[in-house]
């Protein structure tokens, strides 16, 4: 896995008040150009707002019961190949396979683990990357 968090995705229960709260309120720069998803880009990395139940099911934690805890971390990687072997990798290490990589609408390409304690993370490719 490459050592970086290209992303930190918040689950959140109201868009339009989270948005303004970090945007309006805190002054992140906003990008609204990914619906449903908003993004906020910060020094090195960004912060994303999800709808959390929205959240939830695209990484494959809905009705696991799994005390999903409304936030996830991703990293993006050099290619297609990268992601299956960090997945790979992150399972032999212990992890837990919640949601195999597939193809995206998009024509990105992600796959989501959780760790040993349950936090879960989304390894992508992007073909057009706007987060590197």
């Amino acid at each position: 896995m490459e050592p970086r968090i290209s992303v930190v995705t918040l689950g959140v229960t109201d868009m339009r008040r989270s948005i303004s709260f970090y945007a309006e309120g805190l002054g992140l720069p906003y990008r609204n150009d990914k619906p449903p998803v908003a993004y906020f880009q910060l020094v090195g990395t960004w912060l994303a707002l999800f709808p959390r139940e929205e959240l939830a099911n695209y990484a494959g934690l809905a009705g696991q019961n799994c005390g999903f805890g409304g936030m996830t971390l991703s990293c993006n990687v050099a290619s297609r190949d990268a992601v299956d072997q960090t997945l790979a990798r992150a399972a032999a290490a212990g992890g837990r396979i919640v949601k195999p990589a597939e193809k995206l609408s998009y024509g990105g390409y992600a796959g989501w683990f959780t760790d040993p304690d349950g936090h879960p993370w989304e390894i992508t490719w992007n073909p057009n990357p706007f987060i590197t």
